[in-house]
């Protein structure tokens, strides 16, 4: 993803590491594109504000990153992104720390829905990706098994971008207001133009 397109998604007003953020949404891409096991899936991460996100959530089942050194479970990592994209087959988040440290996987996070306004059609998964960038200062990035990557800030949809271009063509966005659209090397992007 080219540094200009990846600016309009990731701002800085958050303090969220926008290194780790980009990397968090190129891996959240490469699991829309790619899927697993002949099938997509659904996942999402919750980058930053690890302490808070961690209060506002508990283990489905094991953790299976717990016990782990941190210097394996690196988002950056080509062998911790392989066992994170085959983890994302299992229910649950992944938790991120703002090093870009992956923290712990298969996490139910805490969905308050007073105050959060989503488009129609978007489902549980979307509701506690806008509860938890709402309640702490993480951003949050979905995966739907649609293969649309959604990222939530604040506790509103702010940006969703469209691995494959064919896609686009049968794909109507979500968000609200003025937006833009960026398409490059076989990615679209759909902004809030604020």
């Amino acid at each position: 993803m080219k540094h200009d397109l990846f600016c309009e998604v990731c701002s800085s007003k958050r303090g969220i590491n926008l290194e780790t953020l980009k990397q968090v949404i190129i891996l959240a891409i490469e699991i829309a594109r790619e899927g697993r096991e002949g099938r997509r899936i659904g996942t999402m991460f919750v980058v930053g504000d690890t302490e808070n996100v961690l209060k506002h959530s508990r283990n489905l089942i094991l953790d299976p990153l717990l016990g782990h050194p941190d210097s394996t479970k690196l988002v950056q990592d080509p062998d911790a992104r392989e066992t994170i994209k085959e983890l994302a087959q299992l229910d649950g988040a992944f938790v991120v720390s703002d090093d870009g440290v992956v923290v712990s996987a298969c996490r139910y996070i805490d969905a308050f829905s007073d105050g959060i306004s989503l488009p129609l059609g978007l489902g549980s998964r979307h509701m506690a990706a806008a509860s938890i960038s709402r309640h702490t200062k993480a951003v949050a990035v979905v995966v739907s098994e649609s293969s649309v990557v959604r990222i939530f800030d604040d506790g509103e949809l702010i940006s969703e971008i469209i691995p494959e271009l064919w896609m686009f063509a049968r794909y109507s966005s979500h968000l609200e207001g003025r937006i833009s659209e960026r398409t490059e090397e076989n990615l679209t992007v759909v902004s809030r133009a604020d």
